[in-house]
Parts: C-alpha cells; sequence; structure tokens
C-alpha cells in the first residue's frame, strides 16, 4: 500500500470518528496485524502523556500546563484544579503524568513540568494525590527540581518511569547547552533515579561523591523523551532525539555515559560534525539509532493478547516522521523497523499499552487526539 493511500484511509477513519459515525470497514495494513485508529477524545491542546485510572479514565497532560481526564470517550470539560505553577514557553510546559505503583492504596500521581527555580528554568517533578471527587490536585509535595537552571526553551526530557524495585527515573534534556551533558554536577542530560519521595537511593552510582549529582544515574544524553521498563528484563530503556540525525535507542546502566555530545552519529543542523566522532572508549553505543531524524518521542513495550503476533514489539512515536514505529526485538537485540500510519495521523507525542491490550497515541496538536489502534477481526 502506498504513503498516499494509507493516509486517505486513516484520514476517512479520522472523519467518520470526530463526526460521531461508525468507524467504517476500511483497514490499515500491516505486515502482521490490520487495524482500525479510532478517535477516543479530540479537542486537547497539545497533549503529552496520558495515565490510566483503575476505574477506566484517563490522565492526559496538555503542554499548555493542564490535566485533563477522559473517561467513557469523553473529555472532561473542566481542567482539574490545583496545578503547580508551570513555566510554558518553547519547548518547556506540562510534561509527563505517571501513577505511583500503589496507586490504588496511597493515590499517588507524580507530574513533570519545566518550572522555575534558582538560576532559571529546568524540569521538576511533583507528587499529588487526585482527589476524584473534588476534581482536582492536593497534598503537592516537590521531590525532584533539575538545576542549575537556564533561560532557554529547550530540551527538558520530562519522561517519567517507575521500576519493578518501585524506583521512580526521570530523564532530563542538555537544555539546549550540548556540554552539560558530560557534567556530573549539573542535573541535565541525564537519567535521573529516585526513591518515591524524591530521596536518592544510596546505590546510586554518584550518592556520597564529592562534586557530583547523587540523583544521577546515567548521563551524556542529549533530550530523552521515550522511556520504558522492558518487560522481560526490568531493564530502563529509553530513546532521544539527536540533532540532524542520530537519534537513539538505549538500554539505561548505572553510571553509564552515553557521549553525548562528545560522541554522535548526528551533525549539526549546518551539517557540521559534533564531538570527535561516532566512538569513544568508555562511551556507550546505542542499541539503535535513526539517520535521518525522526525526532523519537513516547516509547512502549507491547506483551498483550489483543495483537499478539505484535509481542516482543516496542512502539515508537516519531515528531518530525509524523509516524508510529513498531521494532521487532529478538532479546536485546533490534531485528526489524515496521513503519505505521507515515503522514496519516500527525505528530505522535506519546505511545503508551493500554490495560484493555490496545495500542494508545497522543497527537500533539492544537487541537489535538488521543486515538487506539484496535485489530481487525
Amino acid at each position: 500500500m502506498t504513503r498516499r493511500l494509507l493516509a486517505l484511509i486513516v484520514a476517512s477513519l479520522f472523519l467518520a470518528a470526530c463526526n460521531g459515525g461508525d468507524v467504517p470497514a476500511q483497514t490499515v495494513k500491516s505486515e502482521l496485524h490490520d487495524f482500525r485508529v479510532v478517535v477516543v477524545a479530540d479537542g486537547l491542546n497539545h497533549p503529552w502523556s496520558m495515565a490510566f485510572l483503575q476505574d477506566g479514565g484517563m490522565l492526559v497532560t496538555e503542554r499548555a500546563g493542564q490535566l485533563r481526564l477522559v473517561r467513557d470517550g469523553k473529555l472532561d470539560p473542566r481542567p482539574i484544579a490545583g496545578m503547580p505553577d508551570i513555566a510554558v514557553g518553547g519547548q518547556g510546559g506540562l510534561f509527563d503524568v505517571v501513577l505511583h505503583p500503589k496507586y490504588g492504596s496511597n493515590g499517588w500521581i507524580y507530574l513533570s513540568y519545566a518550572a522555575e527555580g534558582s538560576g532559571g528554568i529546568n524540569t521538576r517533578v511533583t507528587r499529588f494525590k487526585y482527589d476524584t471527587s473534588g476534581h482536582r490536585l492536593t497534598q503537592a509535595r516537590q521531590i525532584f527540581h533539575a538545576a542549575p537552571g537556564a533561560y532557554g526553551g529547550r530540551h527538558f526530557g520530562g519522561r517519567m518511569a517507575f521500576d519493578r524495585q518501585g524506583y521512580l527515573f526521570l530523564t532530563t534534556g542538555d537544555r539546549g547547552d550540548m556540554p552539560r551533558a558530560q557534567r556530573l554536577a549539573d542535573h541535565s542530560g541525564s537519567v535521573i533515579r529516585l526513591r518515591d519521595d524524591g530521596s536518592v537511593p544510596p546505590d546510586n552510582p554518584f550518592a556520597g561523591g564529592t562534586g557530583s549529582s547523587p540523583e544521577i544515574w546515567s548521563y551524556g544524553h542529549r533530550n530523552p523523551q521515550g522511556m520504558d521498563i522492558n518487560p522481560r528484563t526490568g531493564a530502563v530503556w529509553t530513546h532521544e532525539h539527536g540533532a540532524r540525525g542520530g537519534d537513539e535507542i538505549n538500554i539505561i546502566r548505572r553510571g553509564a555515559n552515553y557521549g553525548w555530545p562528545v560522541i554522535t552519529h548526528g551533525v549539526n543542523y549546518d551539517g557540521s560534525r559534533i564531538g570527535i566522532g561516532r566512538s569513544s572508549p568508555g562511551m556507550e553505543q546505542p542499541l539503535y539509532f535513526w539517520v535521518p531524524s525522526i525526532a523519537p518521542s513516547g516509547m512502549a513495550f507491547y506483551r498483550c493478547d489483543k495483537f499478539p503476533k505484535w509481542r516482543n514489539s516496542l512502539f515508537v512515536g516519531a515528531l518530525a516522521g509524523n509516524l508510529l514505529v513498531r521494532i521487532e526485538l529478538e532479546g536485546d537485540r533490534v531485528k526489524s523497523e515496521e513503519r505505521l500510519l507515515e503522514d496519516a495521523v500527525g505528530r505522535i507525542r506519546d505511545v503508551r499499552t493500554g490495560p484493555d491490550g490496545f495500542v494508545y497515541l497522543a497527537i500533539d496538536d492544537d487541537p489535538g487526539k488521543l486515538l487506539r489502534l484496535e485489530p481487525v477481526e
């Protein structure tokens, strides 16, 4: 099927769904599964992330600073109250939302966002309780703020994930200042590891060290905006934006240096060289990389039964590429790549596997949408 025909088919699906009609019989062809694209909710302002509540609702972040509730396919017109002060501008704003692994008993949710602090703006994480009856956030507790700050609007990272042991991982970007990613006294350009209350685990690689930030788990990252826990191994996987090419997928290891900006598979936007080349002793190589860039955002492993032939796949959204990438894995090795929905649905900001086994996408636009991929029987 040509890209043009695929785009027309998906556009027709959107037209019917947004007008309240039934999803038509046309299908989107994949190598392994044919599927339909269903609009779950629209009218969102640049949706960035989503989290699934136990009662069937969904929390959705909008980059402009609002947290929204979607329930039964309808977007609640009232933004959730009690939000913190968020620095909205450039790439900055409200980013990720994740539930504590024991949300059912403690009710904690975590938001990452750009916020002003000492010396400027950087990535912050605050923990809340969500009062469903009052439709508001309560009991705010700031648990992390990246330092030092900077007055610029680029490269905040902002993805979060809890691992199997209950530790919270957070990505930060280099804030558009490349050398910061190699400075261990600087949180920027790192993967951060925290306890659920924001305290530092004593086995963090730089905990107790002189002149290093104890929250750092790995460093040498440019701007990671995809992260998920591998359900097979429990390892943290991320992807990050390259410059002009060199987008990377990495398996995150304790204390490892992922090279930016000393090594990279990309170049500057003017075509000039970055750093010393593609490799250097003591610096990690990516598991996989893209040249040219697809501007990856959002990442989700698929291990469910709704799409049985997609099991052991990794899904990655793309902003510049306007597509969904399905990566077939063989252990920790990339076996193949399939590109779906190219130029058909827009900039895919987030990808999630829902508790129902379907694949959900957040489309970064105003108005933006939440989409669901459903198999064709």
